[in-house]
């Protein structure tokens, strides 16, 4: 069975995901955003062998502490899909401009497209494409356990941003509507920022993509 551990990380309060089969204590890193001796020290404190990186998309809140982990553990880093290396070039520039320090540029080991399959100690987490966001945005479910890391596609009673550099408001909606209600209202949701949720839940109360806006 697959368990979640959230660490929220940076200044943006990005909701990094330790993840790890209990059969195997093998696990992998959603979003390492930055705080990377606080995510290790929650990793240690549970015994959990890292296998992985996983990156929903490029941005520096969700992906600006992998190559330090990468570099330390000897990681690969998965996702997020091609479309998104703008952003993963441009994560120090950004920090910049925030005044971050230490968040770091990557390329990821292996880009990851709709349907791919990554293992997570005997847990099997499929990938769903959901643009909107940004162009390369990726979202993790395990079926097995109803939950899914959305990154910042959805959130508890809103939505992602569609304002940045090859955002699209419509490509979001539809990546909601088309691609993350079929997994089922019992699905719940790590977004990247702030409480977790299901998306069924999301389907009657968010004034962005309930149900109700599209009868």
């Amino acid at each position: 069975m697959l368990k979640v551990h959230v660490v929220p990380v940076t200044q943006f309060q990005q909701n990094c995901s330790i993840i790890w089969c209990d059969e195997t204590m093998k696990g992998a890193l959603v979003d390492p955003g930055g705080d990377v001796d606080a995510i290790l020290a929650e990793v240690e404190k549970r015994g959990i062998t890292l296998e992985k990186i996983l990156l929903t998309h490029g941005h520096l809140d969700h992906a600006g502490g992998a190559q330090d982990i990468r570099e330390k553990l000897s990681l690969p880093i998965m996702g997020p899909a091609r479309g998104d290396k703008f952003w993963l070039d441009g994560i120090e520039s950004q920090a910049a401009q925030y005044g971050m320090m230490g968040l770091r540029c990557c390329i990821p080991d292996e880009w990851l497209d709709e349907g791919a399959e990554i293992k997570v100690g005997n847990v099997t987490l499929k990938t769903v494409h959901c643009p909107g966001h940004t162009p390369g945005h990726l979202v993790f479910y395990d079926e097995a356990s109803r939950v899914a890391f959305v990154g910042d596609v959805l959130f508890a009673g809103s939505i992602g941003r569609t304002d940045f550099p090859q955002g699209n408001h419509q490509d979001l909606i539809d990546s909601i509507t088309q691609k993350l209600w079929p997994l089922g209202d019992d699905m719940s949701f790590v977004p990247g920022h702030g409480p977790i949720s299901t998306f069924g839940r999301e389907r009657k109360t968010n004034p962005f993509v309930a149900d109700k806006n599209f009868g």
